[in-house]
């Protein structure tokens, strides 16, 4: 499936939820949840990715499944390491594993030791070459933004650990924001709403399903004026019977359980733009800003940050993907990429 070539520059996500891998001249070949499932009594990795969150929940007490990664930082070090190790080998043949270089995207607001354990855990695979690149910067190279430009961009990036909020211009990040409260806490939330609204006790997918089938910032309206309900079903069980339970679960009930999260999102965005200088902050008053990441396609979330902060916002065509791709095009012009990366690291 792979030549040698393509294996040399590979851009690497290394979200909290998912794991992406950016291949040149491939694309994208991984997709797969941030989990490792592991046999305690024999200390071997059982399952990775989709396989192991499928274990979330079921598994006996000898196996542990965990996410090496949480709020956008290694929590894991060995863990992650047997993960991106699986990762890598899915994504590309152990006999092509030489000499690549790769570009690993990384939330704003880690610290120099969180980086060197990142670049720590790919310089084992065996790579040459590891460059770092803050997550709303290759954000923005995936979603086509001009990063090169005098005229400065915004972009904030909704992954699942944390959302990552920058203003960037020539090259580089002028201004930014990094707040561990994203897609996980989204799911929180659900959970601890449901919990206290209907007394129905539900897990994380359950949680997740909710928030992509109807969950919302601000509600649609129709030509009466009358806001626009939606409902799905939701299973769990009955915290006062202890007995499963089905109920009906409206937009309306998640717009109510994410708006805590969701204002903590639009304050960083108007927190970010404070600290920009005025000449960078009329540019993006004209230009507005790009949403990316999987929470950044919450339903109506541009509207609601264009209501609250008259501040043009649209979401990106690739929002899920921006990182990963931004990660490996960037790897396409190394000189470019040794100014947008924060760190550098050769053998």
């Amino acid at each position: 499936m792979f030549n040698f070539f393509t294996a040399k520059d590979m851009g690497i996500d290394l979200g909290t939820a998912n794991t992406l891998i950016y291949i040149k001249d491939s694309g994208i070949v991984l997709n797969e949840p941030s989990v490792i499932a592991m046999d305690n009594r024999r200390g071997v990795t059982l399952a990775v990715g989709t396989e192991a969150k499928d274990m979330i929940g079921k598994a006996p007490a000898n196996i542990s499944v965990v996410r090496p990664l949480q709020d956008g930082v290694i929590s894991d070090f060995d863990r992650t390491a047997d993960m991106l190790k699986a990762f890598i080998e899915k994504a590309v043949p152990a006999t092509k594993m030489k000499n690549f270089r790769v570009a690993v995207g990384v939330p704003s607001g880690v610290t120099e030791v969180e980086k060197r354990a990142v670049e720590q855990t790919v310089r084992n695979m065996g790579a040459t070459e590891v460059y770092i690149l803050e997550e709303p910067m290759a954000a923005a190279i995936g979603a086509g933004m001009d990063v090169d430009s005098s005229t400065a961009c915004m972009i904030a990036d909704i992954g699942g650990g944390t959302t990552d909020i920058a203003i960037i211009a020539l090259g580089g990040i002028v201004a930014s924001t990094s707040i561990r409260h994203a897609g996980d806490k989204f799911n929180d939330a659900i959970i601890q709403y449901m919990r206290k609204r209907h007394a129905l006790l539900i897990g994380e997918k359950t949680a997740e399903y909710l928030k992509i089938q109807v969950g919302a910032a601000c509600l649609d309206i129709d030509e009466n004026g009358d806001e626009i309900i939606q409902t799905v079903q939701a299973s769990g069980r009955d915290i006062i019977s202890g007995l499963p339970k089905t109920l009906e679960v409206s937009n309306r009930d998640i717009m109510i359980a994410l708006q805590e999260s969701v204002d903590m999102i639009i304050d960083g965005i108007k927190s970010t733009i404070e600290k920009a200088p005025p000449e960078i902050a009329a540019d993006i008053a004209s230009a507005g800003m790009l949403l990316s990441g999987g929470g950044g396609m919450i339903h109506n979330l541009d509207q609601l940050i264009e209501k609250r902060t008259g501040m043009k916002a649209r979401i990106a065509e690739n929002a899920y993907e921006a990182v990963a791709l931004g990660t490996g095009m960037s790897l396409n012009d190394i000189e470019k990429l040794k100014i947008y990366a924060t760190s550098v690291n050769k053998r």
